[in-house]
C-alpha cells in the first residue's frame, strides 16, 4: 500500500523507500570527509561544498540531464517564469543527483530547476547525492514531471512503456507506482500504435488526446487517415471524431473504402501517394487523379456544404 501512495506522499518517500544506497563509490584522491546525519563518517566529491547546516551544495554547470528523462520538451514560458521565482526566493527544494563511475553528475530528479538555474546565473544549487538503479532513475524523472508539470501524452506514453520494458513489470504495477489508475496508463500506451505523425500531432496539441483515442477506434488504416484529416482541417470535437469513427467502422466508410483500395493498388506508387496527400490536405476521402502524372484531371468530391466552404478554404489559402 505504500508504494501504491507514493506520488501523493512525494518524491522524498519515493527516495526513502526505493534508494538503492545513499553513498556513491568515488575515489580517494576526489573525496572530502563530512559527518553525515546519523554521526557517521562519509565521503563526498570535491566538487560538492557544504555549508554548517549540513546541506550540499554544487556548479549547476557540472550537472548533466537524467539519462532516463522522460521530457524531451521543456516549455520555455515556464521555465522563464520559474528563473524569475528563483532569482527572488532561491531553490526551496535541492536537486537529486547521482554521481556516476566516471565522476560525472547526473539529475536524477530536477531538470527544471537545474535549467531555470542556470538561466538566473546562480553559481551553486542545493543537491542531494543519492545513488539509484536505472529503473529507479526513469520513475523518479517520471514522477517528478506528472507531479510539477504534465508530460505531453507521448511523453508520458513512452515514460509508462520503458518503465514496463525495464522493470519488467505489468500495467497494473506501473500504475502503483505511479500512484494512477491502470486504465489511465493502459489508454496513455496504446497511443503508441498510432502512426509517428499522428503522436508528432498530439505532442504538439495539434489534437488531444481524446481525438487521439477516437482514431484509434477505426479499424481501417485508410480511414484513419481521412479522419485525420477532418479533425485537423474541421477542427471537429473529441464526440465528433467518436461519431465518424463508428459510422466508418459500421460500413458508411470503411467497406467503399476498401474497395477503393484494391482498385487504387493498380495505380503508379507515386499516384497512390499524391491521392493520398490531397486527401490529408482537404480532409476528405473522394480525392483521384485521372489519367496519370503526365496527363489527366483531379477530382475532390464532397459530401455536404461544410466539406465544400473546407475544400474552398483550403484552395483560396494557396493563392
Amino acid at each position: 500500500m505504500a508504494k501504491k501512495n507514493a506520488l501523493g506522499k512525494g518524491l522524498n518517500a519515493l527516495i526513502s523507500e526505493n534508494a538503492v544506497t545513499e553513498e556513491p563509490v568515488i575515489g580517494e584522491s576526489n573525496q572530502q570527509k563530512v559527518k553525515s546525519v546519523n554521526g557517521k563518517e562519509s565521503k563526498l566529491p570535491a566538487a560538492i561544498s557544504t555549508e554548517e547546516d549540513g546541506s550540499l551544495w554544487i556548479d549547476p554547470n557540472l550537472l548533466k540531464p537524467n539519462p532516463k528523462q522522460p521530457r524531451i520538451e521543456f516549455n520555455p514560458k515556464q521555465l522563464e517564469e520559474l528563473c524569475e521565482s528563483i532569482k527572488v526566493n532561491g531553490i526551496l527544494q535541492p536537486i537529486i543527483i547521482e554521481e556516476a563511475d566516471d565522476g560525472d553528475f547526473y539529475i536524477i530528479a530536477g531538470e527544471r530547476r537545474t535549467r531555470a538555474a542556470k538561466m538566473a546565473g546562480l553559481e551553486k544549487v542545493p543537491v542531494q547525492l543519492r545513488k539509484f538503479d536505472e529503473q529507479k532513475k526513469l520513475e523518479m524523472a517520471l514522477i517528478e514531471n506528472i507531479q510539477r508539470a504534465d508530460l505531453n501524452p507521448i511523453e508520458e506514453a513512452m515514460a509508462y512503456y520503458n518503465l514496463i520494458q525495464m522493470g519488467d513489470l505489468n500495467q497494473e504495477e506501473v500504475a502503483k507506482r505511479v500512484g494512477k489508475a491502470r486504465a489511465t496508463v493502459a489508454n496513455a500506451i496504446r497511443l503508441l500504435k498510432l502512426p509517428e505523425d499522428i503522436q508528432h500531432s498530439l505532442a504538439s496539441g495539434q489534437i488531444t488526446s481524446g481525438h487521439a483515442r477516437a482514431l484509434l477506434m477505426v479499424k481501417n488504416d485508410a480511414d484513419m487517415r481521412i479522419m485525420f484529416g477532418k479533425i485537423v482541417g474541421s477542427g471537429l470535437s473529441v464526440r465528433e471524431a467518436e461519431a465518424l469513427a463508428d459510422q466508418y467502422n459500421n460500413g458508411g466508410r470503411a467497406a467503399k473504402k476498401e474497395k477503393e483500395v484494391k482498385k487504387n493498388n493498380k495505380k503508379d506508387a507515386d499516384v497512390l501517394n499524391f491521392e493520398q496527400e490531397l486527401r490529408n490536405i482537404f480532409g476528405t476521402r473522394d480525392v483521384s487523379l485521372k489519367g496519370d502524372i503526365n496527363k489527366g484531371s483531379i477530382v475532390i468530391g464532397f459530401d455536404n456544404k461544410k466539406d465544400f466552404d473546407r475544400i474552398y478554404d483550403v484552395l483560396m489559402s494557396k493563392k
